[in-house]
């Protein structure tokens, strides 16, 4: 199973934010610890949904890309003389 890591400034913001939710949303402060404790309850009980959600979501974006990728990256064949013979039209 992965688990889903943050880095070091990541894990603080989250904290601090959590920190602030607390403050403005249930009135009551929440420590460091407390706030840390909850960060890593979120990334260990929700992170994995939300991971997973997003992996989805690139499969899909992916899967829609490469289904149109002849559309997107098609090009005609043997045009050499389609075109030298409207070039030598415009010259006339």
């Amino acid at each position: 199973m992965k688990t889903v890591e943050i880095s070091g400034q990541q894990r603080a913001d989250a904290i601090a934010s959590i920190q602030r939710y607390f403050e403005e949303n249930i009135s009551e402060p929440i420590g460091n610890l407390p706030a840390g404790l909850l960060l890593n309850f979120f990334l260990e009980e929700i992170g994995p949904a939300i991971y997973n959600q997003a992996i989805t979501d690139a499969q899909a974006r992916i899967q829609l890309q490469i289904s149109d990728l002849g559309g997107e990256l098609y090009t005609d064949e043997f045009q050499y003389w389609p075109r030298a013979d409207a070039k030598r039209k415009t010259r006339r």
